[in-house]
């Protein structure tokens, strides 16, 4: 854990490797202490006539047992090895083949990088830079070679061995107790698309047969006896599989695809090339032990991983700079494809809740960086929002942009220019420009300036010349490392809406028409005057969240009730709605800290009513419109000086208010919603299950013995997880007898369910009283917990510092000083984990006086501490960085 390693690495330092590899031959013989790794690259010089290069191929605590050269033994001067490299400062130069083999340790791998084991399974992670613990290797995502994989155990403790590819060979090791099995993937890729399993595995398969006729074999293996919770992931590949071939024309290209779910993992899914690894919890699902959302997240994690085989393997990154070219496009897609399977709107206003939530409050602190940033100390700190979610969000507004078939014409050219390569940013753009015959130069600032923007617009109406005057200005404010910034492209969906609720034409006074209702800023400030408005109308701006901005109008609260009934965009409906209930929230919190009554909004609870009354909407939808905006949401309204404490006590005061308001619609609905039926984890009936959930969570937030009576009984009945879920989560939120017997109670319903009993943990964590933090502390000596595993760190410590935002900013300082000593004692063996927990004090600077500098001190101590990942260094050292 030397610090002193994390040198800045830098986008304009690219240069092509060396030395390139064609084939990797892998004789992986598989020991829980001591697996012998035999690795035989065939490699080339890629000088292209320049002076020769020496050899140097990365490592990461690697024990080097043997070394070859053209089948014949290096000797010892003509090379240097250590831990973490090997180098050969003479090789031939020309096409070689060299041997290596390599001792590593499985079971003493607690970063969960490289080849570990997860209890008695064998597994790999190498994204973004594991295989170099496996193996030394030119470990960068622009080395593709074409990989041979042997993997050896024994028979009786890994009956299954998988790896990437098709399989080849498999048989018995005479005269032993091991077997054997081979596979080969004949497309090439980079090094961290290696994957290879072993263990115990019980298995489901299904057939699925390719648009051009291909049959591909399709596995999920499993933990046995867990085979029929694997079900939904099956059936969710398939779906995957044919939209893929619908939607982007793309077609699977090996004769077999697998799935591994495996439970200690530091990441949701891993896309190793036809070898997808899994962290457990989104795979495993029965209505009995997985809520509508465990489900949802199933159906989209797994068709992200499948979708990365060509926006990622086929197609992968030439640098790990380019790192949103896949994962930023592939969450594109994920979200168009979960759009298609349920319902668009409120897939919609769920992906922009999260982006706010995370990428919003990553863009607004220290750690904000470009979508595509320009210098890293440690890539795996760069899986992050910006490169996901915002990255998902220039794909769309490129699509917004051009239009579909523009958009779909320049997917084409960059599946057909650039497969088989290591492709960057600037292809992938040049490839929409090339499509469409557009100059999409000033588009590409989306992926070099960090910051969300800040648009406003001001509209007039003048009724003697029947036009509507739009007055637009951006500015994008500074970040760390980029204080002058410069305007945007920033499609913005636009409607005017009259006063039956139709959408009027939209034509401007020159007489152009705008096409498919979106305007096209890009200056600093411009205006715009439609023309032949027949009656002052109510604008409806930034519709279906065409840009990532944050968007001030000087729409009345009138203005914004109308357009909650009235838009026909079902994203600024529901938007219109959280706008005035973020202005209600903000001036309450506000007037908290200075002793004035909260202001009320008849015309808010109005509006709720009048949505909730809506049969024509979908309960989904419904359900979306009735939540407010959360804690989180609300202190990055305020922007500064925020206490917590006030912000809660506003919104809890708010919800009451709405339950109160709304009591008898609320228990009509709860009641109709109420019917017996078999469970299914489809989009209508989870929207039911929603809204109806949701119904009672307002109820119960009246605090009246009935509500709380109600949740109880819908606790003990429930007949999926869904239902008892929501329940117990309404009931924590109240400190009463029945909260305390449901908890207990489903603890020892399922105490032999870690991922059951993950949301036991988690629940307990997010309750927004004093006690809580010393039950988190108490519950870390549970023995359903464990340190050593992901999901447990994950369900109670990051709830409690990421969800529970009361108690983890406790004025004391208390809920600081607990994630640093646990932050402190998780580096010493899993950094990556270590690293995102630290990262739940990136909104200090947000803090009113006293708690920001407590979190500071926090911080401070960790920066003080003497031995320190290179993982969890860069993230503090970014959030205490002025600027």
């Amino acid at each position: 854990m030397r610090t002193e390693e994390a040198r800045p690495i830098r986008l304009e330092d690219y240069r092509p490797p060396d030395w390139l590899v064609e084939t990797v031959e892998l004789d992986v013989l598989l020991d829980p202490t001591a697996s012998r790794i035999r690795a035989a690259l065939t490699l080339r010089p890629n000088n292209n006539g320049s002076a020769p290069a020496p050899l140097v191929l990365n490592g990461d605590a690697l024990n080097l047992r043997g070394l070859k050269l053209d089948g014949a033994v290096l000797p010892q001067e003509q090379f240097v090895a250590t831990p973490d490299r090997l180098t050969i400062a003479q090789p031939p130069q020309r096409r070689f083949r060299l041997e290596i083999e390599t001792v590593v340790d499985p079971s003493a791998n607690t970063q969960l990088s490289g080849l570990y084991r997860s209890g008695a399974i064998y597994c790999t992670q190498c994204e973004a830079e594991g295989f170099r613990r496996i193996t030394y290797f030119p470990d960068r995502p622009d080395v593709m070679a074409v990989y041979t994989t042997r993997v050896e155990a024994d028979k009786a403790e890994a009956p299954v061995l998988l790896a990437n590819g098709n399989p080849v060979a498999a048989g018995d090791v005479p005269g032993t107790t091991r077997h054997f099995a081979v596979w080969h993937d004949p497309f090439p890729k980079p090094s961290y698309l290696f994957a290879l399993v072993g263990g115990k595995l019980a298995c489901v398969e299904d057939r699925f047969r390719t648009m051009s006729g291909r049959e591909v074999t399709l596995r999920v293996y499993v933990e046995p006896g867990k085979e029929r919770r694997c079900l939904y992931a099956m059936d969710s590949l398939k779906r995957a599989m044919r939209w893929d071939e619908t939607a982007f024309g793309r077609e699977y290209d090996l004769d077999i695809f697998m799935i591994v779910a495996v439970s200690d993992f530091n990441m949701g899914a891993m896309e190793n090339k036809g070898l997808n690894v899994f962290n457990d919890k989104y795979i495993l699902a029965s209505p009995e032990t997985a809520t509508d959302n465990d489900f949802e997240r199933i159906e989209a994690i797994v068709a992200h991983e499948y979708f990365h085989n060509w926006t990622g393997n086929r197609i992968t990154c030439r640098d790990w700079f380019q790192l949103c070219l896949k994962e930023g496009l592939t969450v594109f897609r994920d979200q168009e494809f979960s759009a298609d399977q349920r319902s668009r709107a409120v897939e919609r206003i769920s992906d922009v809740r999260s982006l706010r939530a995370h990428q919003f409050v990553e863009d607004a602190g220290p750690l904000a960086h470009p979508v595509r940033p320009a210098v890293y100390r440690e890539i795996n700190n760069f899986y992050t929002a910006t490169v996901y979610e915002k990255g998902a969000e220039v794909v769309r507004m490129l699509q917004v942009l051009l239009g579909p078939e523009n958009f779909r014409k320049g997917m084409d050219l960059y599946f057909s220019r650039h497969d088989g390569e290591a492709a960057t940013v600037d292809q992938f753009v040049q490839c929409f420009a090339d499509a469409s015959r557009i100059d999409l130069g000033q588009f590409m600032l989306w992926y070099s300036q960090a910051g969300t923007p800040e648009v406003v617009a001001t509209g007039s109406y003048d009724g003697g010349g029947k036009t509507y005057r739009l007055e637009v200005a951006q500015r994008i404010p500074a970040t760390p490392g980029q204080s002058d910034k410069q305007p945007m492209v920033i499609p913005l969906g636009v409607g005017l809406v009259g006063r039956d609720g139709r959408d009027l034409p939209l034509k401007l006074s020159d007489g152009r028409v705008i096409e498919r209702g979106v305007l096209t800023l890009t200056k600093p400030a411009e205006t715009f005057v439609f023309a032949d408005v027949g009656e002052p109308p109510v604008p409806s701006l930034n519709r279906g969240f065409s840009a990532p901005i944050k968007l001030s109008t000087n729409l009345s609260a009138g203005d914004l009730r109308f357009l909650a009934a009235h838009d026909a965009d079902p994203f600024n409906r529901w938007q219109a709605l959280q706008t005035l209930a973020t202005r209600l929230l903000v001036d309450n919190t506000a007037a908290l800290g200075t002793n004035r009554a909260p202001r009320q909004d008849p015309g808010l609870l109005d509006g709720l009513g009048a949505t909730l009354a809506d049969g024509a909407l979908e309960p989904a939808f419904v359900a979306l419109a009735l939540t407010l905006p959360g804690e989180a949401d609300i202190a990055r309204e305020i922007g500064h000086e925020v206490d917590p404490d006030a912000v809660f006590a506003a919104r809890t005061e708010l919800r009451a208010r709405i339950g109160e308001h709304l009591a008898g619609p609320l228990f009509d609905h709860y009641r109709r919603l109420s019917e017996s039926r078999p469970y299914r984890p489809d989009a209508a009936d989870a929207g039911r299950r929603a809204l109806r959930n949701t119904c009672l969570d307002l109820l119960v937030a009246t605090r009246r013995a009935d509500t709380i009576s109600l949740a109880a009984r819908q606790y003990q009945a429930a007949d999926n997880m869904t239902d008892r879920m929501a329940a117990l989560a309404t009931l924590s939120l109240c400190d009463v007898p029945e909260r305390t017997a449901a908890l207990e109670d489903f603890y020892n319903r399922y105490a032999d369910d870690p991922l059951i009993v993950d949301k036991w943990l988690t629940l307990q964590a997010t309750i927004p009283e004093p006690a809580t933090l010393e039950r988190v502390k108490a519950l870390t000596q549970h023995r359903a917990f464990s340190f050593a595993n992901p999901n447990r760190v994950r369900a109670l410590i990051h709830a409690f510092a990421l969800a529970n935002q009361k108690e983890f900013n406790r004025a004391d300082g208390a809920g600081y000083d607990f994630i640093v000593d646990i932050v402190l004692a998780l580096d010493r063996k899993n950094p990556q984990l270590a690293a995102r927990l630290v990262s739940a004090l990136k909104t200090w600077r947000m803090l009113e006086p006293m708690r920001r500098a407590r979190a500071q001190a926090a911080l401070q101590r960790v920066a003080a501490a003497s031995s320190r990942s290179v993982d969890v260094d860069d993230i503090v050292h970014r959030a205490l960085a002025e600027g």
